[in-house]
């Protein structure tokens, strides 16, 4: 099968450190397999998205040297078949609504795990709705965090998959349009590690192939804290380039050629030593 990689930002900030040696890694991940590079842009939740934000991260990517292989896809083109994911769910009976508040849910410790609402029906307001999760661990092997398990009841019980206000979670879209377009490597940042057994599970009800997963590790501020575009963290220069890219690289424990005078030549020296495995060697750090 031949290699295929993606970068999804979501559009609630500039491009920022981090989110840069998340694309940084996952381009140098497809391009060393020879594979596609695909980019898709997560803008499923409005009340987050900032005006101009994807406009913005996806001007910024090519300064980086960072071209997608195709048309950019946008998750809000995508609802016709994040209905149709959802409509089998609902006739498989794995979903069901949920009119539950959040006193309710503290009084189940923040938690479902029976399959059921435990709220009082409300036919008069639209509920939200959840998947079904099994009594079991999920289990994966992260490409570079190693062996990872998450028993689903225990840990996140039944999730929802469909807001109250009819938004698709990021769960289900991602799970759909991964298939959809033939990613087989997910190399992403580590904060989402904990959503890949519930992506996994989604996989298997709706019949849809799991990819590999490779979580990065996060780059953190001073403080030690993650990079956050809704914090206003260290946003990444497109106009100057090179700076960016070779903090980039050294995250990621790629090899930088400090005589590269332009971008094509820093990636493609980069591209030239890079080694999957290496990415063991780094950890989450301050960007210098």
């Amino acid at each position: 099968m031949n290699y295929r990689g993606r970068f999804a930002p979501s559009p609630t900030g500039l491009l920022h450190a981090g989110s840069l040696a998340a694309a940084l890694g996952s381009w140098l991940c497809a391009r060393h397999a020879g594979g596609q590079w695909l980019v898709r842009m997560e803008n499923i939740d409005p009340p987050r998205e900032v005006p101009g934000s994807a406009a913005a991260i996806l001007a910024a990517l090519p300064m980086f040297g960072l071209v997608p292989d195709g048309g950019v896809v946008y998750q809000s083109s995508r609802l016709a078949a994040y209905d149709a994911a959802f409509e089998q769910l609902r006739r498989a009976d794995l979903v069901f609504p949920c009119w539950c508040s959040r006193n309710d849910l503290a009084t189940a410790t923040g938690l479902h795990r029976d399959g059921r609402c435990i709220a009082q029906v409300d036919e008069s307001r639209a509920p939200a709705w959840r998947v079904r999760v099994p009594d079991e661990e999920v289990a994966f092997v992260d490409g570079l965090q190693g062996p990872q398990g998450q028993h689903l009841r225990e840990a996140v019980g039944d999730f929802v998959i469909r807001r109250v206000e009819g938004f698709y979670s990021y769960q289900l879209a991602c799970v759909v349009d991964d298939a959809w377009q033939g990613v087989t490597e997910v190399v992403r940042g580590s904060d989402l590690l904990d959503s890949t057994p519930r992506q996994i599970w989604l996989q298997r009800c709706l019949g849809l192939p799991t990819p590999h997963y490779l979580h990065l590790p996060l780059v953190l501020d001073d403080h030690g804290r993650k990079l956050s575009k809704s914090e206003r963290a260290l946003e990444v220069d497109p106009a100057h380039p090179l700076p960016g890219l070779r903090r980039a690289l050294a995250f990621l424990g790629a090899e930088a050629d400090e005589t590269a005078t332009n971008v094509p030549d820093l990636l493609h020296a980069a591209l030239t030593h890079f080694d999957p495995r290496k990415l063991t060697q780094c950890s989450g750090h301050r960007v210098a």
